[in-house]
């Protein structure tokens, strides 16, 4: 009797692993079908990324699906249409493998997948086990996820490591962190790429109907180069490409007899990319009537809130600085002399919504409105008031 839940136990481990030889079997049938395989990593611009070179692909010829996980979760299809993903549960990395299944299906010539990982050992099954890619994309590293991926930046730069691919290439646009992406893709058989944003001039970035970021711009052309697609033709194709939730476009909002420029910088969590999406915005918007900065903060999140503000009076330096936050008021009167030009607005968490947009009405015309911090919640409540009034298309 003492050996039969033993054999049960053997029988079920058998079956198990047969189960998991099967799966493999199909899944390496899957990826033979899809001929091109781009998996896209880095902590900011993967979405815009993928994007960018599934519009290029396609510009050359190429049937290409895409899938990105960014402000919110979508497969591009052969058309470049977005198709929302519909999840019953939270989102694994299984996700993945189920839908290159049903990419197959469509014998595309290309696949770009952005990376949805964040842990270290995830982002190496991603890439090893499930997508195999022949390119492999690092868009930046940046000090974000210290939690999964830190504590330091080398850190977060080795962790994104683990999605470059095997005898393949990789194309990145990370300046400072170069030297350890190169070291590693070279331990791996594989040729590594430094784009260079200088390459991506102004006219062809005014092209765009929403701001892009001629980094990304130029990361997208070197993969579509790699793959033989010329540079027209596919810088052609991402700028008529659907942006992604979280691009950067400026509203111009009506509010009585005045005009406010509002840029949506939300989408952005780190204080580097923040403050890089600033300086690129106010080079184009230079805001005549002034500046306010619009935190948007989260009350589980107080090490985020205080670095925002930091950074908002130490580096940015607005006139008007408009926080929806709790207990953010001695912070603000502590570092107030890095910045003593600038008007402060706070507003409780548990304040309605509307009580923002009446603080951003009593700005001056011609103002430029820049929000940083958490989209989710009253972050979506606030654009979706602020689309309510704009001017522009």
């Amino acid at each position: 009797m003492t050996a039969f839940p033993l054999i049960i136990l053997g029988f079920l481990l058998l079956f198990l692993l047969g189960a998991g030889v099967l799966e493999f079997q199909l899944h390496q049938r899957v990826l033979a079908t899809i001929p091109l395989r781009i998996h896209v990593n880095g902590t900011r611009g993967k979405s815009s990324v993928t994007r960018l070179i599934a519009a290029g692909l396609r510009a050359g010829g190429l049937r290409t699906f895409a899938k990105t996980t960014g402000t919110a979760p979508r497969v591009i299809d052969m058309e470049g249409k977005d198709r929302i993903i519909h999840r019953l549960r939270l989102p694994s990395i299984g996700e993945q493998v189920r839908l290159m299944s049903f990419f197959s299906k469509e014998k595309p010539d290309a696949m770009v997948m952005e990376c949805m990982a964040v842990q270290p050992q995830y982002q190496w099954i991603a890439e090893h086990q499930m997508i195999q890619s022949q390119i492999g994309v690092i868009t930046n590293t940046r000090p974000d996820h210290l939690e999964e991926m830190g504590p330091t930046e080398k850190d977060v730069a080795l962790s994104l490591c683990n999605t470059i691919p095997e005898n393949g290439s990789l194309i990145t646009g990370e300046v400072e962190k170069y030297s350890i992406l190169k070291d590693v893709a070279a331990s791996l058989d594989t040729s590594c790429i430094l784009s260079n944003e200088s390459t991506v001039s102004e006219d062809e970035l005014n092209a765009f109907n929403y701001l892009e970021h001629p980094q990304n711009v130029a990361v997208a052309l070197d993969v579509c180069d790699a793959v033989g697609i010329d540079r027209n033709v596919a810088l052609s194709g991402m700028q008529n490409v659907q942006p992604d939730l979280g691009a950067l476009v400026v509203w111009k909002c009506g509010f009585d007899n005045k005009t406010i420029s509002f840029v949506n910088g939300m989408a952005a969590n780190d204080p580097v990319s923040t403050l890089q999406i600033w300086k690129f915005i106010i080079d184009r918007y230079p805001a005549k009537g002034g500046t306010c900065v619009l935190l948007n903060s989260r009350e589980d999140r107080p090490v985020r809130t205080r670095q925002m503000i930091e950074l908002t009076l130490e580096e940015i330096k607005p006139d008007h600085f408009i926080v929806r936050g709790n207990k953010v008021d001695s912070l603000l009167d502590r570092l107030h002399h890095h910045s003593p030009l600038t008007q402060f607005h706070t507003i409780g968490l548990d304040q309605p919504t509307q009580k923002t947009i009446e603080m951003i009405k009593t700005l001056t015309n011609d103002s430029l409105v820049y929000a940083i911090g958490n989209q989710v919640g009253a972050g979506q409540e606030i654009l979706n008031q602020l689309n309510m009034v704009r001017v522009n298309g």
